[in-house]
């Protein structure tokens, strides 16, 4: 089920996507850590080490680019609970238990935040509506952290695919 609905229509809406974009980056940076702490000595290495302190890193780059845009926006904010129970209710319905290792559970992450900005970019480009900041640097924006959580998918998929 996805939050993004077919268009984007005013700067309200497109200010709760991006605070659900912002949520989605804190669960991936937040899991990311958790992922590497969690680790059992014996499977620690420097390549995961390095994959999850990037996507770590990358996250919260993105959290603070979606928030400068909704700063921007002339939209009132919606309570964080709200956003954090639809961000659970559409893409927290599964933990780091519900995978086969640090990696699945990482590729989900990345997986599923492709996804919501793909949706996101393309509900944006469907609408013809005008918005309280620069509707290309916007688009520019989304494409650029659309592109980078693609790179994280490939990244994860490389890595897992070595050690197979």
């Amino acid at each position: 089920m996805s939050s993004v609905a077919a268009r984007v229509d005013t700067d309200t809406q497109l200010a709760r996507l991006l605070q659900i974009g912002v949520v989605l980056e804190e669960v991936v940076e937040v899991r990311a850590h958790r992922h590497y702490q969690s680790l059992p000595e014996a499977e620690r290495d420097d390549d995961i080490e390095a994959l999850l302190s990037a996507a770590s890193e990358e996250s919260a780059e993105h959290r603070e680019l979606l928030e400068s845009v909704i700063a921007d926006l002339d939209a009132d904010s919606i309570p964080f609970e709200e956003v954090e129970a639809l961000v659970a209710e559409s893409y927290g319905k599964t933990g780091p238990e519900d995978f086969d290792g640090v990696l699945y559970d990482q590729l989900h992450g990345e997986e599923t935040a492709y996804k919501f900005y793909d949706d996101l970019v393309d509900a944006i480009e469907a609408s013809d509506a005008e918005f309280g900041v620069d509707r290309e640097a916007l688009l520019a924006t989304l494409r650029d952290i659309r592109e980078a959580e693609a790179e994280g998918v490939e990244a994860v998929a490389g890595l897992m695919e070595d050690r197979t």
